[in-house]
């Protein structure tokens, strides 16, 4: 009877979750069938099939200047968020630093409040210290949106790391920074990885930061997308948007072959 419940309960699980993911995937879908329509506008079914609108959009200077800003933006801040976020996820894990729940809570408050808001509020505050690049500005903004990606996921990480490996390494003589660097940082490699990508993903996919702070001359491709949308909405805004989604899925395929989806999913 037991195992008449599990096998049921198996089956409802996989219908949901396929359900899901049809749910999820089904829009990509329909977006990607655009790209390839032969009409002048946007509508679905899409009709024929051609690769004109990438020959196009993939022409296009300003999507090329678009595209590499979100790129180039996008891999900055996952750096910078390396940076700060692995010291400061082991240094809070690790260290008796004092008020450290407070300090993680302010680290993952873009979590918790309206990315709408926090884009707001940044410019208020960088209009307000007079900071006026915004390229440097949209740099800030992202780090600070991405940051409590690489902090969740590699305290995540912290927390499962075996210590008697670690004992035994100093025991045994090694320096601190060689037990960290030969010990713990493999232990940790997926979460880093997952961190990274995630925090990759949030920049180059982000709207509502780059709302707020881009300008003509710095304009990530979400704002690029947004704007022409607001002109005609033809498959070439499709054929952006698969380009996208082919960008995201390029920097799965790159973890995998790093670190392996599966371990770094799985923290």
């Amino acid at each position: 009877m037991a195992a008449r419940l599990s096998g049921g309960g198996g089956l409802i699980t996989y219908m949901v979750a396929a359900a899901t993911l049809v749910f999820v995937v089904a829009p990509l879908v329909v977006v990607v069938a655009l790209s390839f329509s032969e009409a002048n506008l946007a509508i679905f079914p899409p009709v024929g099939f051609t690769l004109s609108w990438y020959a196009d959009v993939i022409a296009n200077l300003d999507f090329q200047h678009s595209f590499l800003i979100s790129v180039v933006l996008a891999l900055a801040a996952t750096a910078a968020a390396f940076a700060i976020g692995v010291p400061a996820a082991y240094a809070l894990n690790r260290w008796p630093v004092p008020a450290a729940r407070t300090i993680e809570a302010m680290l993952l408050s873009p979590f918790i409040l309206p990315i709408l808001i926090t884009g707001l509020a940044l410019l208020q505050f960088m209009a307000t210290m007079r900071m006026r690049d915004a390229g440097v500005n949209l740099f800030i903004g992202h780090v600070l949106v991405t940051l409590p990606y690489l902090i969740r996921t590699v305290t995540a990480s912290l927390k499962q790391v075996d210590r008697t490996l670690e004992e035994a390494a100093l025991t045994l003589g090694a320096p601190p920074w060689k037990v960290f660097w030969k010990v713990t940082v493999p232990q940790i490699l997926p979460g880093i990885a997952a961190g990274c990508l995630f925090a990759f993903m949030i920049s180059f996919d982000d709207f509502p930061i780059s709302f707020w702070l881009a300008n003509v001359e710095t304009m990530p491709l979400p704002i690029y997308l947004h704007n022409s949308m607001s002109k005609v909405f033809d498959p070439s805004i499709a054929a952006m948007s698969s380009l996208m989604i082919l960008t995201g899925i390029l920097a799965v395929i790159g973890l995998e072959k790093l670190v392996g989806l599966r371990k770094a999913m799985s923290i």
